[in-house]
């Protein structure tokens, strides 16, 4: 009789939920790709589609002997899961930052700018007001303006939102933008590959 010894390496599993126990695997592939699956549970279609797609070998509902391999292996699964969630946690805590600085440099403003006036924002811009014929706006960020613009717009941030009578000056990045561009309706203006894109907003907003 020929054999055969194997040191294989074999994660054992239950199958609770299809989608945890995909998701699991998919994510950690890297991981488990070279280890045997032993599945303890039902093996819905799903379940095997992916299985079979990812190349996995698997066996089911099979009583593994109890050992120190089992014991590490048990280790190593939870190692897994606690490097995820503290991947997890540092995520949560960089989208919790960047949205921290977000509310502290956007400047939201409801009065109208007159004549005269000359505005300086360092950060974006939210203006539910005009701009009247002799006024400017300096904007370091970002910008929409809800109302009509007849004055002077100074802009450096990612895009401006503006409606603008002939009467108003708007520069975007330091280049003049023409006004028969932005009359009648919203247009957003961005820069994208240092070319200026002038797209209308097709859709009424409700600024209330």
């Amino acid at each position: 009789m020929l054999t055969k010894q194997f040191s294989t390496q074999v994660c054992e599993v239950e199958l609770v939920n299809d989608d945890e126990f995909i998701s699991f695997f998919e994510k950690n592939y890297g991981l488990f790709c070279n280890h045997l699956l032993s599945i303890k549970g039902e093996i819905s279609a799903k379940v095997e589609s992916f299985l079979q797609q990812k190349g996995y070998k698997y066996i089911q509902n099979v009583e593994l002997p109890k050992g120190k391999l089992k014991e590490g292996l048990e280790k190593e699964i939870e190692k897994v899961r606690q490097e995820a969630f503290l991947e997890r946690q540092e995520l949560e805590a960089k989208v919790a930052k960047l949205s921290n600085k977000l509310q502290q440099n956007l400047k939201v403003m409801d009065s109208l700018v007159r004549s005269g006036q000359e505005l300086k924002v360092d950060g974006d811009l939210l203006l539910l007001n005009r701009v009247n014929s002799g006024a400017t706006i300096n904007v370091s960020g970002s910008l929409i303006i809800t109302q009509i613009v007849e004055g002077s717009i100074r802009c450096n941030g990612d895009f401006m939102m503006l409606k603008a009578s002939p009467k108003a000056n708007i520069v975007f990045h330091g280049v003049e933008v023409d006004n028969d561009y932005l009359k009648d309706r919203l247009n957003r203006v961005e820069l994208i590959e240092n070319k200026i894109h002038i797209t209308p907003v097709l859709k009424e907003t409700n600024w209330a």
